[in-house]
């Protein structure tokens, strides 16, 4: 199966009450675990970079259950640009846009002006985002130089109690998702 298991609707508010506190979350995605957070919060995305042990300048992704749900962090896209991410969602694929103004550089990376977006193949991850109601960071659950955690037991051996593990079964993807510039069609990973 390759969603996570249902989360109660009191375990939804708890968590949601704990993400708008700053707190971590890991979760299955397409390849391995994801680690993340509230995306507009600048303490919960320093916290989960000094848990990875990850350059801050480094930006991280954002996931959403649908085009819409990103799009209040993005500068809109052009029609042609929508119809495109809209084809090629959800899937493994991460998109590079042009950030808001209002994105956190913590977030986009430093000295840079777009966002790495996704909506992705998973179907627990998004859900998880849908009962959340708002996207969420997804970078790999892993510190750096170690492999991403492909189980909850994993996850709970590198991080202990520092996250709340939302359990399920990662997906059937062997890599990391694409990343590709939206504007040029670059690809970048």
């Amino acid at each position: 199966m390759l969603f996570p298991r249902i989360i109660a609707a009191s375990a939804q508010r708890k968590l949601s009450v704990y993400l708008k506190k700053g707190g971590l979350v890991a979760y299955p995605t397409e390849s391995c675990y994801g680690l993340g957070c509230l995306p507009t919060l600048a303490k919960a995305l320093g916290k989960l970079a000094h848990l990875k042990k990850r350059p801050q300048h480094k930006g991280m992704i954002v996931i959403g259950n649908q085009f819409e749900q990103l799009q209040p962090l993005l500068q809109m896209p052009s029609e042609n640009l929508q119809d495109m991410l809209r084809k090629e969602w959800p899937a493994p694929k991460t998109f590079l846009l042009s950030a808001k103004s209002c994105v956190l550089p913590e977030l986009r990376g430093k000295q840079r002006s777009k966002l790495a977006v996704r909506v992705p193949a998973h179907v627990g991850a998004r859900r998880l985002c849908q009962a959340l109601q708002t996207p969420l960071v997804s970078t790999s659950c892993n510190r750096a130089g170690k492999r991403a955690c492909r189980t909850e037991r994993e996850v709970r051996r590198q991080f202990g109690r520092d996250v709340w593990i939302v359990g399920g079964r990662i997906g059937r993807q062997k890599s990391p998702s694409q990343i590709i510039d939206g504007e040029t069609g670059k690809r970048l990973r």
